[in-house]
């Protein structure tokens, strides 16, 4: 006995996750991502993340050959980005700048935080694979992260007032 994967869905949708576009560089050396709402930390030691890609993603190959990728958590004000990087189509960076990181690797600018990170793993999870990746450099800056819930973004809570 299982369930259909409409209702997997539905009954997931009632999850609030934030919102992290995955980015690296393909075989010609051209940034890639897309919009990854399966993210999770992992380990404290060492620094362990995961992100999990569907294998037909475009940037599913360069992911898997790379081995090295960003996490770049997004803000409340980057839900355009969000849907940007959700495309199907290859070129998302060219319409949207990107900085390399202190390891080179591809960041968006504004994003709440920046993780770049080594893959120590990548496991298969269905159509999807679980990649592990080690965080050798991390930043963070002051702000809302960006939230999706029931199928659609919304606003960041309140942080509770300071006593």
């Amino acid at each position: 006995m299982g369930i259909g994967a409409e209702e997997f869905r539905h009954v997931l949708s009632h999850f609030a996750s934030g919102v992290t576009v995955v980015t690296t560089w393909d075989e010609d050396q051209r940034p890639t991502g897309l919009t990854v709402s399966a993210f999770a930390s992992v380990s404290l030691d060492p620094p362990l993340v995961l992100v999990c890609v569907e294998q037909r993603a475009h940037c599913y190959p360069a992911l898997r050959a790379h081995g090295r990728f960003a996490v770049n958590v997004l803000a409340a004000e980057h839900e355009a980005v969000s849907r940007r990087f959700a495309l199907s189509e290859p070129e998302k960076f060219q319409a949207h700048a990107y900085r390399a990181g202190p390891l080179g690797l591809p960041l968006l600018p504004g994003a709440l935080a920046h993780l770049e990170c080594r893959t120590v793993h990548a496991y298969p999870g269905g159509d999807h694979t679980i990649f592990v990746g080690e965080v050798e450099s991390a930043s963070a800056r002051p702000g809302e992260p960006l939230l999706y819930f029931r199928g659609g973004y919304v606003p960041s809570p309140s942080p509770p007032p300071s006593p």
